[in-house]
């Protein structure tokens, strides 16, 4: 299945969550701009001789996602689902499709199952594959998964690890679908929820994109609609009434107390009881029949507001709801259905943050997993990678487990949020780490990551660099003194001066986010569809505009935008069609390089990499057939047979240029003068496995590898769903 990096980076930040690279991870142009050793700078690339290489990796900063450790050291990626047994608690992680434990008298971390490829493979532990978990629950002795992307429902043994497929083919994913029946003929679309009866004899499970509960018979995997019509997809809507005509609006948390069913109807924004020896539905929060308003109110059931509430648990007495969009987490009794904010403030959303303390004090950042052992509640607080402890009695947070993305510290110490495009000026790297919203520096003789600019709060404030924000910035290129930042969701250009860390607005008003468009002309009021890939000449700014399908220019001096290919101020269609700038078309997704003479682009959609000429605009495709998309495969050798899967990184030492492969994971070499693709990493004309190993080339892995860039003597390349910057030399 292929992933589109960029839609999943700007989507991870969920809440608000690829990349691109360009040569200098977003540079590898063409300045003859002095730098900090006797080779000239292009586009945050440093040029000379071609590289020498022992295609040796390693990892140079951030610990990969999904590493196991004690507490802080361990590492996450997307903790979603969770429930414990009293002595463990379970986590679905589901950026890195793995199954977690932790020990919850000791924070230590294991991956119990998984081996973080996306996949639907059975097995033991981590030979087994899942495809992006959500939902968990147990019976003490095995735990049900809720396989969101494979849309089946997996078991895994809990003392083995053993994992099979309860419902669906055994190793296949299954196709989106709504038929009830035995395990294997009956379908989901999307399985997010999933709870267990007090007899241990059913599972009940949110079917998201089907809007409705179903019910899986755990002896025989037998699936029937517990609500809704059989066989049947059901009508987004907020119904109640008896299950067969009550309708939901995409169903995600799902918990019971026994007697009732809770299910949060996440787009409804309330809570829906269901009595399970009836099954009639009924709004436990809001107005019956109702979809209820967005917000943040507490007080009696039908007042009270949810903002994207996502999951739910009980201690029994009460049900706890995980309130994704308002950061916190809110209490409802259940003998009167008043709601309160058990954490924050009554009636506000809470402010994005992690920070620990009393419940009003403490903070989230996307709260979407909860569980309870009666006396601790379980968050899995995604956005900052981290599993939260909340004492029922107190209210008191901790972190039980897992480091906040973009923190700061030398080489394996410090974290980064998916990281987009990394450039350099020869002494230090520059990461455009577009989860923590920051412009992070490492110095390459150390390992030292710092922030160079960015809160870490989502925002288009200039000024000083800890006190300016950015929104999802993406691309970066530097010209020596200063760094070019794509900054996605604010559809602008940014400067940072790297000496001072002050953060201006190269295009669009300052302090202020920019209308999405296409507009040409002075910096102020130019406008970007999107922000993707960028490099500089030293004398001109080259962006991949996505979701315009065109590479503009814009002039370092004047700050004046234009379009280099498509029609001027007009979006273009996407397409893979060569020929004179304005009737080229692109794929949209992809990062770019220059040589000083010539663009090179990698054309992620279309699965190839295309050539500009600087001069005159003209568009070709450097690998591949003229005027038409690759094919996503992995073939090495002549230009025109050589085959991609998103390529979306590259870089130039002036004589190859280097892409990153994303989803082959794994970078690989062209000549420029020839075109000869090669493998650097991985066997050749085979896609990688992804993964984090070290070692020798042939056997390092990667985990959707996008920005890239070169100091003269290695390369640097992000690892972006492993949040570490990797290195070969």
């Amino acid at each position: 299945m292929k992933t589109n990096h960029r839609a999943v980076l700007q989507c991870l930040t969920l809440f608000s969550a690829l990349l691109l690279a360009s040569c200098g991870g977003g540079g590898g142009g063409g300045a003859a701009s002095p730098a900090p050793n006797p080779r000239s700078q292009m586009g945050g690339a440093i040029q000379g001789s071609p590289l020498s290489l022992t295609a040796a990796v390693s990892t140079f900063a951030g610990t990969a996602t999904g590493a196991d450790g004690t507490g802080a050291a361990a590492r996450f990626g997307y903790p979603e689902g969770l429930v414990s047994d009293g002595t463990y608690l379970y986590v679905a992680d589901r950026r890195v499709n793995t199954i977690r434990k932790i020990v919850i008298s000791t924070g230590v971390v294991t991956t119990l199952a998984g081996s973080g490829a996306y996949g639907s493979a059975d097995g033991t532990g981590t030979a087994a594959s899942f495809a992006g978990p959500l939902g968990l629950a147990t019976d003490g002795a095995n735990l049900y998964v809720a396989d969101f992307g494979s849309n089946k429902i997996r078991k895994i043994v809990i003392a083995t690890g053993v994992v099979s497929s309860l419902t669906g083919t055994p190793n296949m994913g299954g196709a989106p679908g709504a038929a009830d029946g035995t395990a294997t003929v009956a379908t989901f679309n999307q399985p997010a929820g999933i709870t267990i009866d007090s007899t241990h004899t059913n599972l009940y499970v949110s079917d998201a994109n089907n809007n409705k509960i179903r019910k899986v018979v755990i002896s025989t995997g037998a699936v029937s609609s517990f609500t809704g019509v059989p066989n049947t997809v059901g009508a987004a809507g907020a119904e109640d009434g008896a299950a067969a005509a009550a309708t939901f609006n995409r169903p995600l948390g799902l918990n019971t107390d026994g007697t009732n069913l809770y299910v949060v109807d996440t787009n409804n924004n309330k809570i829906r009881k269901i009595v399970i020896v009836t099954g009639v539905v009924s709004s436990f929060t809001g107005a019956a029949n109702t979809p209820s308003a967005y917000g943040a109110a507490d007080g009696t059931d039908t007042a009270a507001t949810f903002g994207l509430p996502w999951s739910i648990t009980t201690d029994g007495t009460n049900l706890y709801v995980a309130d994704a969009n308002n950061n916190k987490i809110r209490k409802i009794v259940i003998a009167t259905g008043a709601v309160s904010s058990f954490t924050g403030e009554t009636n506000v959303r809470g402010a994005t943050g992690s920070a620990d303390g009393a419940g009003t004090a403490a903070t989230f950042n996307a709260p979407l997993g909860i569980t309870t052992d009666g006396t601790y509640l379980y968050v899995g607080d995604t956005n900052n990678a981290t599993v939260r402890q909340i004492a029922i009695a107190s209210g008191m947070v901790s972190t039980l487990a897992g480091t906040v993305p973009g923190t700061d510290g030398t080489g394996a110490a410090a974290s980064f949020s998916t990281p987009g495009e990394v450039t350099t000026d020869g002494t230090n790297l520059y990461v455009a780490d577009s989860g923590s919203n920051k412009i992070r520096r490492i110095v390459i003789s150390t390992g030292v990551v710092t922030t160079l600019a960015g809160t870490g709060a989502p925002g288009a404030a200039d000024g000083p660099g800890l006190s300016a924000t950015f929104s999802d910035p993406i691309g970066i290129t530097t010209d020596g003194t200063n760094l070019y930042v794509t900054d996605a969701y604010n559809y602008k250009i940014r400067k940072i001066v790297i000496a001072t860390g002050v953060v201006s607005s190269f295009t669009g008003v300052a302090d202020t986010a920019s209308p999405a468009g296409a507009a040409d002309g002075a910096g102020p009021g130019a406008t970007f569809g999107g922000a993707g890939g960028i490099t500089t000449d030293g004398t001109n700014l080259y962006v991949i505009d996505p979701n315009n399908y065109k590479i503009r220019k814009v002039v370092i001096a004047t700050g004046v935008v234009s379009s280099l290919t498509g029609a001027a101020n007009t979006a273009s269609a996407p397409g893979a069609a060569d020929g004179a700038g304005p009737g080229a078309t692109f794929g949209g997704l992809g990062g770019i390089t220059t040589d000083g003479t010539n663009l090179f682009m990698a054309d992620g959609n279309n699965d190839k990499i295309r050539k500009i000429v600087i001069a005159t605009g003209v568009v070709s495709s450097f690998t591949g057939v003229a005027n038409t998309a690759g094919s996503q495969a992995v073939l090495d050798g002549a230009a025109s047979t050589a085959t991609f899967a998103e390529p979306l990184g590259i870089t130039c030492d002036g004589t190859n240029l280097y892409v990153s492969d994303a989803y082959n994971n794994k970078i690989r070499k062209i000549v420029i003068a020839t075109g000869v693709v090669s493998s650097l990493t991985g066997v050749a004309s085979e896609q990688s496995a992804s993964g984090a190993a070290d070692g020798a080339g042939a056997t390092a892995t990667f985990n959707q590898p996008s920005g890239i860039t070169t100091d003269g003597t290695r390369l640097y390349v992000v690892d972006t769903f492993n949040s570490t910057i990797r290195k070969i030399q």
